[in-house]
């Protein structure tokens, strides 16, 4: 949606709410396009402040600091008669 400066300036929490449901604003003066107003999770997203899927998999542990080995002793029995 475009909004002129006087109007932005006027009906600025309905302009903030807009970008955050609406997605990106853009805000014109004299008919040119001077400014965009978006969501600060978007803004975040695109400085690359959040990291993406990717990313957060691989700042996980390293394996290879980790002690997978496994218990080579045999399971216990169980009793199942007794079981109720």
């Amino acid at each position: 949606m475009l909004w002129q400066v006087q109007e932005a300036k006027q009906r600025f929490s309905e302009l903030l709410r807009a970008a955050r449901t609406n997605g990106p604003q853009i805000v014109t003066r004299h008919g040119e396009e001077v400014a965009v107003v978006i969501d600060v999770s978007e803004f975040h997203r695109l400085r690359g402040d959040v990291p993406d899927f990717k990313d957060f998999l691989r700042s996980g542990p390293d394996f290879e600091d980790l002690d997978l080995t496994r218990s080579r002793e045999l399971p216990r029995e169980i009793d199942w008669t007794d079981a109720e």
